[in-house]
């Protein structure tokens, strides 16, 4: 007697179980990043765990199925990323259970991460409160014909590693957090502009490798005008190739300047913290530096 093969097949009653993200070799991060289609290397994966700490899932035969991570930048303020949930796991809570054992680590900690469409669901079920928007903008850089920054008030130069103290003390000032050791890392990766008055560093911005090309970030400022003297540098230098830049400003001079020069908004994303606000961080005085791109989505 023929036996016929059925017509359904059930395949989603597998279990998962929980690793270090330490563990686990960068070719099964890279593709678990591939396969939700995230712009990530090898290169930029191994940058995110000398920084930070995960979980990762994996199934019975060792495949990589989903990833979380945080980084705490002091005793009691971190951010989260590369939450990552690959397609067969999406709606089977994959995601919520890594995301509860990130808390168990950074329980009392205040936190902040930037959401995708897909996720924001799960975090507003975990009570991320929204922020503000993030403009991804990216395309391939163009140095504009009028160099839009050569009559701003002070010195545009190069940023040596003299200037490491001055940058990490205008990061805290913008981003609310001294994060120490994460700019001197980016430092260590990065080529970097600042804007100098009168010998002080008063603006910032740093560039490094990352996904398809390069990334400008962080950038920190007083003013659109500052920002632009010290990204428009970053723009000639990779006119021509792929740039991106993370920024919560949708508009204004700033925003302008980056489509005019070939870098214009691709997606957006949401910034949600839990715990203190960002209006909580924001620093005192009249004068104050703004973060004009983030360092990366995963960092803030």
């Amino acid at each position: 007697m023929e036996l016929k093969p059925s017509g359904s097949l059930k395949i989603d009653t597998f279990s998962v179980h929980i690793c270090d993200i330490e563990d686990i070799e960068l070719e099964r991060l890279h593709a678990l990043s591939l396969s939700v289609g995230w712009p990530h290397r090898a290169e930029d994966w191994q940058f995110l765990r000398e920084q930070g700490q995960g979980f990762v899932a994996l199934d019975e035969i060792g495949r990589v199925l989903a990833s979380a991570m945080w980084f705490a930048h002091s005793t009691n303020f971190a951010t989260v990323g590369m939450v990552i949930t690959s397609p067969r796991l999406q709606t089977l809570g994959a995601g919520q259970w890594l995301m509860k054992r990130v808390f168990d680590k950074v329980a009392g900690c205040d936190l902040r991460l930037n959401a995708t469409r897909a996720a924001r669901r799960l975090y507003l079920s975990l009570d991320f409160q929204p922020e503000k928007t993030v403009y991804q903008c990216q395309g391939i850089a163009r140095a504009q014909t009028i160099v839009e920054w050569e009559n701003t008030r002070g010195d545009v130069r190069s940023l040596i590693e003299n200037d490491i103290p001055a940058v990490i003390a205008l990061d805290a000032a913008g981003f609310g957090v001294r994060r120490a050791a994460l700019i001197e890392k980016l430092f260590a990766h990065s080529a970097g502009y600042g804007l100098f008055k009168a010998d002080t560093l008063s603006a910032f911005a740093l560039c490094r490798p990352f996904g398809r090309g390069h990334v400008v970030g962080p950038v920190v400022a007083e003013s659109d005008a500052d920002a632009v003297a010290i990204v428009g540098p970053h723009v000639a230098d990779h006119s021509g190739s792929f740039l991106r830049v993370d920024t919560h400003l949708g508009n204004g001079d700033f925003a302008a300047f980056l489509s005019r020069s070939g870098i214009p908004v691709f997606d957006t994303v949401l910034t949600m913290s839990m715990g203190k606000r960002l209006t909580d961080f924001a620093a005192d005085g009249a004068a104050t530096s703004v973060t004009y791109a983030l360092a990366s989505q995963t960092l803030g």
